[in-house]
């Protein structure tokens, strides 16, 4: 037997006795080479062997990593249902989830985490701000794009993804939510029609009820997002004015939506004349490598961009981003009519923040930290869970999606659950139609040990019951 394949086969033994579990990093290929006294080249040779039959893959610039088998379980999700054309009325279900303010924490503030060095570091960039400017501040309201320091670095910021934005294209919006609102508020009136992916964000959902507006549901595969062939057939049968897509990691399935079908929604759009809303909420947050946004693909100026640090950065931190083309001017009034201006300091506290490059390395770090607190989630599942339930493994985001047997209604797991202080994010919450009741939305955003780990045992034991 070569030597490649006697490593081939010593690595895929280690790996099916769980030395390193789905989605963990393996060791470098120099620590490899010491460990089982190989050339560096037999190595290679092997970890490719090894990816060639599906067991492990590469990341550009971050190594080899196991390839989960949690795949074969997404491509099985059903996330098809009919499409129709419904007026958006949102359950009591939704403000009592929002209502605890922590969807993305099983067990909220059960453990105080350490202060976070970035934080630390942009709130003294925030403070230095604030101390040397303290009456222009209170006295002066920001111009209506925003402070151009910051403008300037977002602009700096997309360009290393691949979008060519210059700072006069930014609007600085109070976060994302505000972004959005203000990109519909812009191009659609009441009672007319919006597509959204399903199943969609409920903060979407929540804008298109209080703009009376009719929503679309198009179904979406759990791993690549929208389906575009769904959505054509949606825009034969009647007018769409928009299309609300997240293509980098979308909320709930954390799907990323590949180059060709992001094309193909562009040529649809030019094709049927409807405006494009990205979310680019999650698009810095990719575990394999910079990602571009739909954005940089869009030459007929259909694509409105939105986006914010509020996943990965600060919730607290109330500021975001629109870049909206043509509509810029009709944004910008809508923004004075709706929010006036931004704080100045926060605004220049965090550009001077990312100009010091503390947000690139605190992406650096973060992702570090969702890719092992995916692991130690989906080690729950495959531990706690029954083997049936399928759920998603996505490469980026802080989210998966999970499908429990359809006898589980996750609304009444979400009651169940509520009396024990833990707190779940129903299916039900990303749709206004009914559908996804035996579904859960996870998130991996905080690490699943101590007595979050014991949370997540309780919940397996609902849902256990819940089957039987």
């Amino acid at each position: 037997m070569h030597k490649y394949k006697q490593l081939a086969n010593s690595l895929k033994r280690e790996i099916n006795q769980q030395r390193w579990l789905a989605g963990e990093k393996l060791p470098s290929i120099r620590a490899l080479s010491c460990k089982f006294g190989f050339s560096i080249n037999t190595v290679v040779h092997a970890l490719r062997e090894l990816e060639a039959q599906s067991i492990v893959e590469a990341s550009v610039k971050r190594g080899y990593f196991v390839k989960s088998k949690v795949n074969q379980g997404a491509n099985s999700m059903s996330l098809a249902h009919e499409v129709a054309l419904v007026k958006v009325s949102l359950p009591v279900l939704f403000y009592d989830i929002m209502a605890t303010g922590a969807a993305f924490d099983i067990l909220p503030k059960s453990e105080r985490a350490k202060p976070d060095n970035a934080l630390l570091s942009l709130n003294r960039a925030i403070r230095r701000v604030t101390r040397s400017q303290a009456h222009d501040l209170a006295m002066y309201y920001d111009a209506p794009l925003g402070d151009i320091s910051l403008r300037r670095q977002l602009s700096l910021r997309y360009r290393q993804r691949g979008a060519l934005l210059n700072e006069e294209q930014f609007c600085i919006t109070s976060g994302c939510q505000h972004a959005l609102f203000l990109a519909l508020l812009c191009i659609t009136k009441p009672g007319d029609n919006v597509a959204v992916e399903s199943p969609a964000f409920y903060g979407v959902l929540q804008s298109l009820e209080q703009l009376s507006l009719n929503i679309i549901e198009i179904p979406s595969c759990a791993e690549t997002g929208m389906d575009i062939n769904a959505l054509e057939q949606a825009l034969n049968k009647w007018p769409i004015k928009a299309c609300i897509v997240t293509p980098s990691f979308a909320t709930p399935t954390g799907a990323r939506m590949p180059l060709n079908k992001q094309k193909m929604l562009l040529n649809l759009a030019t094709k049927f004349d409807f405006t494009i809303i990205e979310d680019d909420i999650y698009g810095d947050m990719s575990f394999n490598g910079t990602l571009s946004p739909l954005k940089a693909l869009d030459e007929t100026g259909n694509v409105i961009l939105c986006g914010s640090m509020s996943k990965a950065l600060s919730k607290d931190l109330r500021i975001g981003w629109i870049v909206g083309g043509k509509y810029q001017d009709r944004l910008i009034r809508l923004k004075l009519a709706t929010s006036l201006a931004s704080s100045k300091a926060h605004q220049q506290g965090l550009a001077m923040f990312m100009a010091e490059g503390g947000y690139r390395r605190h992406l650096q770090q973060l992702v570090s930290a969702l890719v092992r607190h995916k692991q130690q989630l989906i080690q729950a599942i495959t531990s706690y869970l029954p083997e049936y339930i399928a759920y998603t493994n996505p490469e980026g985001g802080n989210s998966l999606w999970i499908a429990l047997p359809k006898e589980v209604d996750s609304y009444q797991l979400y009651l169940n659950a509520k009396k024990q202080g833990i707190t779940l994010t129903p299916g039900q919450l990303f749709s206004v139609s009914g559908h996804y009741t035996h579904y859960l939305r996870m998130s991996f955003s905080h690490p699943l040990t101590g007595k979050r780990l014991e949370a997540f045992k309780c919940l397996s034991h609902l849902i256990t019951t819940a089957v039987k």
